[in-house]
């Protein structure tokens, strides 16, 4: 952890990779998060590198203030943003947003950001801007490396390699990029591999923990007058890798990506943002080949697609700094998964049978200022709609499911609505000291799992808490009332950014009882859980909740090359419509590391205190979790010009603890008991070496 990472300014990237938006310059809320870089440190203000070993972008990002990691897998980490994670994030990559395969989210969008491929995250913090979709929090867009455009007039080598390995799980990650550029051309390669086995902890292993994951595609641009059209397509194939907070184990994941974009200006005062994409996830599985093999009738396997097309278009009249953009998108979302024996041929149905989404958004946003106060101003407007198909099953399923698939066919399977958001930033700069608020109402339309599961599984977009849940066709779209404060304050050798943030959230999607007795096996979906195991079945609601809490960074330079830099932060959900806390709320945390930074190399000593969370949700029957402290050492070496090595150990002492946003042992013959809590990871070492030529 170091300064130029917790400092609330915007850290600009390597003149080879793509440029950072016009707008995340303006902004007061925007971070951009820089990974490693390789260039000379004498040549920057402080190092731009924040230790991050695991093989997701998901835990690099949880070590920002707000911030925390939900743990449900070595490549399905999810981010949780001031008490928010899964669909109530604006995510994006490469700023494509698009619907994850897997049922349970075992995909979620940092799965397609391996860390050796990733040049830097965008991240608003409070409220994702309107002309990023909906959303009801904030927004991260994460970038990956790509070739960027040199300034002579022939084509000269680009190149960013790196390679990783850390002890705790053996993990081996390769990875980059390379290619050609000119002032006008560039084009470029991509490609990592990982591979991963077990997590070690102190007291064994975590069985079912290992990871295989591929990546490869190819973009390029072309640089006409003040404009750049650009287009890349890349292939992610993820192999066989474990998933002990749920009932099954990812086979395989293999998606593509595509996009095509043009940005550029018209004239003087008027810039054309236009962008078209395509996202295909195919996806498979089971229960049986990673894990112990469970009876044979209970065997289970399933296969599950979700294709995504989107454009957009805006124009933007005036400058970075003063303008109007109006702007409208398209997206439309197909999915839909078989679950079946592969043991019995005539065992098979589909819980979501060709569901689509489909959503039809326009937005304009106001950038100006009076006097000293800069303000951006945003109103955006969307038409959802979304059905799905009548179930199909075959002649092996039993009379309950069967039952409820005949009835689902003959009720209405459609919805439509329309939400609309709005949002006010204002922020002024008076001298070391800028003042910051925020007050915005934003929206989120019901998942088709909130919506159409009818089927009572444990599908529920990724909460991974042993529930079984249905959906509830009826759902209201979700709506939030934000108020933010706090300021930045910058000194000649210190730091602080605190921020106090509350959100009402009407009509909150959560899981509730099935019925008004729960426990008394009344109702055919009480019967068809209770023979999958759970007689006390959810099904997803509108219910009204509130989100409050404060989060803050801050650094100082001591003498010399000596400084240290920290962030705590704090969240508390609750229901309001009955006394309840929201499953999964990060406990109060805090970082603080001191750094010795000589130049050409550095060494820093991080400390991690968490809280322990007695707050948890009845409803959901999430455990407590007790508080811990773990200690790191990271430091790094330029060996020479364009060469980097990184080292450092993790939890320095092989400390046990439970990561309260961790997922539950579900996998048999581990180390660690049946449904408790997952333990974090035990002492590791790595090492990463990083080339780069431009």
């Amino acid at each position: 952890m170091n300064a130029s990472l917790l400092a609330i300014s915007v850290a600009l990237a390597a003149q080879s990779q793509p440029p950072i938006d016009e707008d995340q310059r303006a902004s007061a809320e925007t971070i951009v998060v820089a990974a490693p870089r390789i260039i000379a440190l004498e040549k920057v203000a402080t190092a731009e590198d924040e230790p991050a070993t695991s093989p997701d972008g998901a835990a690099f990002i949880a070590q920002q203030p707000g911030a925390a990691l939900v743990d449900n897998g070595a490549l399905s980490g999810q981010v949780q943003m001031r008490g928010l994670f899964g669909e109530r994030i604006a995510l994006r990559i490469n700023g494509q947003h698009f619907a994850t395969g897997g049922p349970n989210a075992m995909d979620p969008a940092m799965h397609y950001a391996p860390m050796v491929l990733i040049d830097r995250v965008e991240i608003a913090r409070g409220i994702s801007p309107v002309r990023d979709g909906p959303g009801l929090g904030g927004g991260i867009n994460t970038v990956l490396k790509q070739v960027g455009f040199s300034a002579g007039e022939t084509l000269a080598l680009q190149a960013d390699l790196s390679g990783q390995y850390r002890s705790v799980d053996d993990g081996i990650a390769l990875g980059g990029i390379a290619g050609l550029a000119s002032a006008r051309w560039r084009i470029g390669l991509i490609a990592s591999e990982e591979r991963g086995s077990d997590t070690r902890f102190p007291g064994g292993r975590i069985a079912t923990t290992g990871y295989q994951r591929a990546v490869y595609g190819a973009h390029a641009g072309f640089r006409t007058g003040s404009g750049e059209l650009s287009i890349e397509y890349r292939r992610q194939q993820t192999g066989r890798s474990g998933n002990p907070p749920f009932a099954m184990d990812i086979i395989y994941f293999n998606t593509d990506f595509a996009r095509l974009a043009f940005e550029g200006n018209l004239s003087d005062r008027v810039r054309l943002e236009a962008h078209a994409s395509y996202a295909g996830v195919s996806h498979r599985m089971n229960n049986f080949e990673q894990r112990p093999a469970p009876a044979t009738a209970m065997t289970r396997q399933s296969d599950t697609y979700a294709d995504t097309m989107g454009t957009g278009m805006a124009l933007r009249f005036g400058s970075a700094m003063r303008h109007v953009r109006l702007g409208a998108d398209v997206e439309l979302i197909d999915k839909g998964y078989m679950l079946y024996n592969p043991l019995a041929a005539a065992f098979f149905i589909h819980p979501l049978d060709h569901a689509k989404s489909d959503r039809l958004g326009a937005f304009v946003e106001w950038r100006s200022g009076v006097g000293p106060i800069e303000l951006e101003l945003g109103a955006r407007i969307d038409r959802h709609r979304a059905q799905t198909g009548a179930p199909r099953f075959g002649p092996g399923v039993p009379a309950g499911p069967a039952d409820l698939a005949r009835a689902f066919a003959g009720a209405d399977r459609s919805w439509s609505g329309t939400t609309v958001d709005a949002s006010a930033r204002l922020w002024a700069e008076l001298g070391a000291i800028t003042p910051r608020l925020t007050l915005a109402r934003k929206t989120r339309a019901p998942s088709l799992i909130e919506r159409f599961s009818w089927l009572p599984t444990e599908a529920s977009g990724g909460l991974a808490d042993g529930n079984i849940y249905v959906g509830s066709p009826a759902l209201k779209p979700e709506s939030a009332w934000i108020a933010e404060a706090g300021f930045d304050w910058s000194g000649a050798s210190a730091h602080v950014r605190p921020v106090l943030y509350y959100r009402r959230i009407d009509d909150f999607i959560q899981g509730v009882p099935f019925d008004a007795t729960p426990g008394l096996v009344d109702t055919r979906v009480e019967m068809v859980a209770q023979a999958n195991g759970d007689a006390t079945p959810l099904r997803f609601a509108n219910t009204d909740a509130e989100i409050w809490g404060a989060d803050v960074a801050f650094g100082t330079r001591i003498t010399g090359p000596l400084r240290i830099d920290g962030v705590a932060s704090y969240v508390r959900g609750t229901r309001r419509d009955i006394a309840d806390d929201l499953y999964r709320m990060a406990p109060a945390n805090g970082r603080l590391a001191l750094t010795w930074d000589a130049g050409h190399w550095s060494m820093a000593m991080e400390g991690q205190a968490v809280a322990a969370q007695r707050n948890v949700s009845r409803t959901n029957g999430e455990a407590a979790s007790s508080g811990y402290f773990l200690a790191n050492l990271y430091g790094h070496w330029m060996v020479r010009a364009g060469l980097r090595l990184d080292i450092g150990i993790e939890n320095l002492f092989d400390r046990y603890y439970l990561e309260h946003l961790s997922g539950y042992n579900r996998v048999q013959g581990s180390d660690v008991p049946l449904n408790t809590r997952l333990p974090g990871a035990g002492r590791s070492a790595f090492l990463r070496l990083r080339w780069a030529v431009n």
